[in-house]
């Protein structure tokens, strides 16, 4: 679906219900706080209760952090960008993403907001659990260190310059997702699959327009 033109002030209302408006707000490091002792701890507890040597339990966990940036990708083109035909649809879109589209200097929708987080997060790893039993422990956490590696990539990208050129690539691949193709452009922590699936834009032919840039940043 199509997302309104960029504003480059004030914030999208999500709900009417002031509390409700308030859960779908966040900070990077409200997220970091809820994620890392679940980071640091399934790994520890798996080799404490499970003995997995720190070899399987290294490769599992690199494993599931580039597991996720596939998750990412799909994520991103195929539910946060769907072709919505309700009107129930094109307004779960909205919130879920559009707002963002719309509103891309709102820092604080930029994570997922904690309650949904958690209850996702909680399904995510009940399936993994299902499917890899005990190595769950420690895919997992290496999908949520993922997860919040993307989340404050895709922060950084909005708020600042790239830090190092080679980083140049990944945020121009973004911005031109948010003001030239919303079709192209879905990886935000990684343009691999991008490049794989035929989605990543010809930098070498984008006109760099700093105009257009500097309405994604936020303000300094």
């Amino acid at each position: 679906m199509k997302f309104e033109k960029i504003h480059n002030k004030g914030q999208a209302q999500l709900f009417k219900n002031p509390y409700l408006e308030m859960l779908t707000k966040t900070h990077p490091l409200v997220i970091w706080g809820m994620y890392l002792p679940v980071i640091i701890g399934f790994p520890w507890h798996a080799a404490d209760k499970f003995l997995f040597t720190s070899t399987i339990i290294a490769s599992v966990f690199i494993a599931g952090m580039l597991f996720w940036s596939f998750f990412e990708y799909l994520m991103h083109r195929f539910v946060f960008h769907m072709v919505a035909e309700s009107e129930r649809a094109r307004k779960f879109i909205y919130v879920l993403h559009g707002n963002h589209h719309e509103y891309p200097r709102d820092k604080e929708r930029l994570f997922m907001p904690p309650v949904p987080s958690l209850i996702i997060s909680s399904l995510i790893f009940f399936a993994m659990y299902a499917i890899m039993g005990n190595y769950a422990f420690v895919f997992f956490p290496g999908f949520m260190l993922g997860y919040l590696m993307y989340g404050t990539m895709h922060y950084a990208i909005h708020a600042w310059n790239p830090p190092m050129k080679w980083m140049k690539p990944l945020w121009r691949n973004h911005h031109l997702h948010h003001y030239k193709n919303e079709e192209q452009g879905f990886g935000v922590s990684s343009t691999l699959w991008d490049h794989v699936f035929g989605t990543m834009f010809d930098l070498k032919k984008e006109k760099e327009d700093k105009e257009k840039v500097k309405e994604l940043m936020f303000k300094k």
